[in-house]
């Protein structure tokens, strides 16, 4: 039985004295396809250990509907690690954070307004114990006290960021233990004294989480945790990105440096990320500190780290195996043997064959079909008196339209959304009037009605529920009532629209763009020929001329697309592909100035 354990501040596994050299990599933003390589490369790097998430709404997206499968099935992502020697820290929390959509928890939550979301709240705890009694006993398996690579396992994730309720996290770990998980179990948060007073775990081990300030950061935890083995759980050496800002970068031989701080103090290490991977699909988060400053993440997970987005080793990946090999040979030196626990030298580590990318060129997309006209092939109307929030109709992610009469005649009145999450285009009698977006002030839609009557048309997106800080608590929709003046409107249509399966739609043919479809929802829908099996590599979707929307290859959902960048293209990888017809389905709001779309060879993130 191999256990995780310390001495003092020396981990110990099986007896040896180790140094945790870990690197995150997140099995549900890489297709599986591609984990063995991403897994590689992590080695080939110097680490011995990889660390992931388990997000929560992935494997229960309805309650008691669970999925393990495809780029859930984490099972086999931690199977395929210990198989190429790697260990394995898994982080289960309900709530993840991560950037990631909810920070990991289901959005069905959010259908019970008294429910309240991580602490000792009954009905919480009793989703958890439900979702756990099903995702502990397949971890279990493999931990290393069954000869498995799970070596350590985290009760909750930064907790002391959101609140202080002890008996929350005592009740986390007891659950973990009455289900047979017996290996390390620790908790992380930022080294500040409300964080780590509020989110430790008497009797178990405290990590810290930062970017730099190593001494600093070290020194705090001290004050905490006056023996034990340091760790920095989340060494950010890298940046995620929020839609309309830069890219962030940060330059390795600051990365390298903060490292070599670490490694000298004897301290562990857990990279976030190694490598990043993609939202696909709607699961990116959002970042939102002061009520009205709501920040969706893009698409790319890039986040600037060791592995870019498709998995190409970067400059920052050498930097680093650099420090470690050297680290490695300095302390054989010193101790005039090589540590068997502490992984293999990267110098002696091959990396896998490059993954080839291709630029095919340009796709016409040749049929459209307009999503007005089709609202109910997509979906089941549903009658309401009120403008019901998504989560109330069972939805979770993607669109949502309203619709309404509002009689005539009347003065033109300003139209107020209380409240739209996240982004409201507004029809009346088919006619785009403007655009109304959380957290961006200023905007006003106004209109008078006609002795007949008009139509109105709300069509909201859910751009992602935030996943971190005092605002988590995230419905979608609209949350409350739309007034036209101070009248409220009643006698709503609404259609959910998830958009995980287009396969109802009628497409038209359309040589050439037509003028009417400016402002308006279309479906495009073009093919991608690939020639030969040979052929089929990883390429970057690019939509220049194109404002808003999600772009689909094959039924599979690439994620979102927005033209204030900073993102351009959209990471497309081979094992979507195929040898013949792939279908392109791109959803666009706003209308594009050339219904074609491109296939470059280089990803281009701003």
């Amino acid at each position: 039985m191999t256990v995780l354990t310390y001495q003092g501040s020396q981990f110990m596994l099986d007896g040896q004295p180790i140094q945790l050299l870990s690197g995150a990599i997140h099995y549900f933003r890489v297709v599986p396809e591609y984990w063995e390589d991403r897994l590689l490369k992590l080695k080939a790097c110097g680490f011995n250990t990889v660390e992931t998430y388990v997000p929560w709404n992935m494997h229960e997206p309805q309650p008691g509907v669970y999925c393990f499968e495809g780029m859930a099935d984490v099972e086999h992502f931690i199977q395929l690690a210990g198989a190429l020697g790697l260990h394995v820290i898994i982080r289960p929390s309900p709530y993840i954070c991560a950037e990631w959509e909810f920070g990991g928890l289901p959005s069905w939550l959010l259908a019970d307004d008294n429910l309240r979301l991580r602490c000792t709240d009954p009905t919480f705890l009793a989703h958890v114990d439900r979702y756990y009694d099903v995702l502990l006993p397949r971890l279990k398996p493999f931990l290393s006290t069954h000869g498995g690579p799970v070596i350590a396992m985290q009760i909750e994730n930064e907790y002391g960021s959101f609140g202080n309720d002890a008996g929350y996290l005592s009740y986390l770990r007891d659950g973990m233990v009455q289900r047979g998980i017996d290996v390390l179990l620790f908790t992380s948060d930022g080294p500040t004294d409300h964080m780590l007073q509020a989110g430790s775990v008497p009797g178990h081990l405290a990590t810290v989480n930062f970017g730099s300030g190593t001494e600093w950061a070290f020194a705090k935890l001290r004050e905490y945790q006056r023996e034990e083995p340091l760790m920095c759980m989340e060494f950010w050496n890298g940046w995620f990105d929020h839609w309309g800002e830069r890219h962030h970068t940060r330059e390795s031989a600051d990365v390298a440096e903060v490292l070599e701080e670490m490694l000298e103090a004897g301290a562990s290490v857990n990279f976030y990320m190694f490598h990043g991977g993609t939202n696909f699909g709607f699961y990116n988060g959002a970042n939102c500190q002061q009520k009205h400053q709501y920040e969706p993440t893009i698409t790319s997970y890039d986040y600037d780290s060791l592995l870019g987005e498709s998995g190409e080793p970067t400059a920052k990946f050498y930097a680093v195996q650099d420090v470690i090999s050297r680290y490695r040979r300095s302390k054989e030196q010193s101790n005039g043997s090589k540590s068997e626990n502490n992984g293999s030298k990267a110098e002696d580590m091959v990396l896998p064959e490059p993954i080839k990318t291709a630029a095919y060129g340009k796709v016409e997309m040749t049929q459209r079909a307009a999503l007005f006209e089709q609202l109910d092939a997509l979906a089941v109307p549903v009658q309401r008196t009120n403008p019901e929030r998504m989560e109330r109709l069972g939805q979770d992610y993607g669109f949502i339209s309203y619709q309404t009469r509002i009689s005539g005649p009347r003065e033109r009145q300003e139209l107020v959304v209380q409240e739209v999450r996240d982004r409201a285009s507004v029809y009346v009698d088919g006619k785009l009037l403007g655009v109304l977006e959380r957290g961006k002030g200023g905007a006003t839609i106004s209109f008078e009605v006609l002795p007949q009557g008009v139509d109105l048309c709300i069509l909201v997106e859910n751009m992602g529920r935030i996943n971190y800080g005092p605002y988590l608590r995230d419905p979608k929709g609209i949350t409350e009532g739309v007034r036209h003046g101070f009248q409220f409107l009643y006698d709503w249509t609404i259609h959910c629209l998830p958009l995980r399966d287009l396969s109802s739609l009628r497409f038209t043919e359309e040589h050439g763009m037509m003028a009417d479809a400016a402002d308006t929802p279309f479906f495009y829908k073009g093919s991608l020929h690939i020639q030969d099996t040979s052929d089929v590599k990883d390429t970057f979707l690019r939509l220049d001329g194109w404002t808003k929307g999600v772009a689909y290859v094959n039924g599979f959902n690439l994620g979102r697309y927005w033209s204030i960048g900073p993102q351009q293209t959209l990471y497309v990888p081979a094992p979507l592909l195929r040898q013949g017809d792939n279908e392109i389905i791109v959803f666009e709001l706003h209308g594009t100035a050339d219904a074609a779309v491109m296939f470059v060879d280089k990803p281009d993130l701003g």
